[in-house]
């Protein structure tokens, strides 16, 4: 460990030995979770990274609402596929980020469960090896949070957009004891299943600061730790998809401050473009629900 920053440990993935990794598995299994949306292109390559490493018992690809086949290149890399459209219907069928999570969980069979962006271009086993090694060195941590460097962005450990315009000023200001996490919307992250089923998951892109919050809240910043996973590139958003974006990550982070006059439903009017409506709503903690 590279150290504590603050009271989150912090961790290099570079520090890790994999032969040490298998051994501290210690009977243990992981699943690797990769939701996956049109993500063709992408999504064979990683599983077939992902499917067959020494830490890995189970890759996992939810396939939430795709047209192009990513479905069946996931299945031809070696993934077991599941559609969200098929999984927990009663809570209804998406799509969206929250609820691939979710559903991802309900369906995994790990110990411990590790979440991949299905988007990235130039993925390396490392992400799993990073996510890992702190959950399988320190049995007492409950969250891993990855960062990276975005090399698009121009800076070194900058985050996307909204990131550094919106999530980490609103931790600065709400939850200072989370201010030094790097990427606070991060898609890669690990966790043990008991910790996962205890939390609630934000439907769509509120997810991610909706678990580091909540985790933190329940199982204590001390059990909080980021790892970096090296050079991370991905697509880029244009900028008229990141205001709907933006405005569920305040929703989210705002109603866990307790912050009561924050809607449900909001209808974005963005200049020259179609209004856009945004929805906040959430999934229940997985170990709350008779399955």
């Amino acid at each position: 460990m590279m150290g504590p920053l603050g009271s989150i440990a912090r961790y290099d993935y570079r520090q890790f030995v994999l032969d040490e990794l298998v051994a501290a598995k210690a009977g243990r299994t992981v699943s690797v979770c990769l939701p996956a949306r049109d993500e063709r292109s992408t999504i064979g390559p990683i599983v077939d990274q992902v499917h067959g490493h020494p830490l890995v018992d189970e890759v996992l690809v939810v396939d939430d609402h795709s047209t192009d086949g990513t479905a069946e290149a996931a299945a031809g890399a070696g993934a077991r596929v599941v559609r969200a459209s098929e999984v927990l219907v009663s809570h209804g069928d998406g799509p969206g980020k929250g609820q691939a999570l979710w559903k991802a969980t309900a369906e995994a069979t790990g110990d411990l469960i590790a979440f991949l962006d299905a988007d990235v271009r130039d993925f390396s086993s490392r992400f799993v090896v990073g996510l890992l090694g702190p959950l399988l060195l320190d049995e007492r941590l409950a969250f891993v949070k990855a960062f990276y460097e975005r090399p698009g962005d121009g800076h070194p450990r900058g985050g996307g957009r909204v990131t550094e315009l919106v999530a980490r000023p609103i931790l600065h200001l709400l939850f200072p004891h989370l201010a030094e996490v790097v990427q606070p919307l991060a898609g890669e992250f690990a966790a043990p299943r008991a910790v996962l089923e205890q939390l609630p998951f934000v439907e769509g892109y509120g997810v991610d600061i909706g678990l580091l919050i909540d985790a933190a809240a329940r199982f204590g910043v001390d059990r909080l730790a980021q790892v970096d996973l090296g050079v991370r590139v991905h697509r880029n958003r244009p900028l008229t998809d990141l205001g709907p974006m933006a405005t569920v990550v305040l929703m989210t982070a705002l109603r866990r401050a307790g912050i009561d006059q924050v809607p449900d439903h909001v209808l974005l009017d963005q200049p020259d473009v179609h209004a856009v409506p945004v929805t906040y709503a959430e999934r229940p903690p997985l170990a709350t629900l008779s399955r």
